[in-house]
């Protein structure tokens, strides 16, 4: 018996392959590039973290060197300071030393000067001085007595510009009448200053 199939013959679908490199290689040849990119990602990422550590471990040792060295210059600022404190207060004591004696000087010289002018009868009973000016206060027994002392302080080389601040009446309990006086005279610095300074020259010489 005899067998006739009406259905059309299937065909057999045949893939044709292209030609070059099949599919399975191609994915076997990836896989080790991107192993091999993620590999040198790593490598990079590694070498960046150790020349950073790197970085980081150097810049902490200059930190802790200039904090060293500042300390130290911090040591040597305070003790320059310090130096410097005492420099300033030995000035200040010289200069206040030198200048008692110069007026200690000008007081002996003044002092000097007041007493041996003085007319006889008359008696000096304060004096004092602040700048160049000289206040004098004394006593007298005329009026007569205090014009000659003030003639002869006029005629001083070191006073100059003798004023009469004031003449007053007094009388003792024995009733004796005498006169209280007060004068200003201003003192000639320089000269006295320079004449300091030639008996200092003197004796050094």
């Amino acid at each position: 018996m005899i067998r006739i199939n009406l259905l059309k013959p299937e065909k057999k679908e045949i893939r044709e392959e292209p030609l070059g490199i099949a599919p399975e290689i191609k994915e076997k040849r990836k896989a080790p590039v991107a192993s091999l990119l993620i590999l040198l990602a790593i490598v990079a990422v590694a070498v960046l973290y150790f020349l950073q550590d790197k970085a980081i471990k150097t810049e902490t040792e200059l930190l802790n060197t200039a904090q060293a060295e500042k300390q130290k210059l911090q040591y040597v600022l305070s003790a320059l300071e310090k130096l410097e404190a005492q420099k300033n207060t030995l000035e200040r004591k010289i200069n206040l030393i030198n200048l008692l004696k110069s007026r200690q000087e000008i007081a002996v010289r003044t002092m000097d000067e007041l007493s041996k002018n003085i007319p006889g009868w008359v008696w000096l009973t304060e004096s004092s001085y602040n700048a160049q000016e000289i206040t004098i206060k004394g006593r007298a027994l005329s009026n007569n007595l205090i014009a000659d002392y003030v003639y002869n302080l006029e005629n001083s080389p070191l006073l100059s510009n003798v004023k009469i601040v004031s003449i007053t009446q007094r009388t003792t309990q024995t009733d004796s009448i005498y006169l209280e006086f007060s004068l200003t005279a201003l003192y000639d610095l320089p000269a006295i200053m320079e004449s300091s300074a030639e008996a200092k020259q003197g004796e050094q010489q």
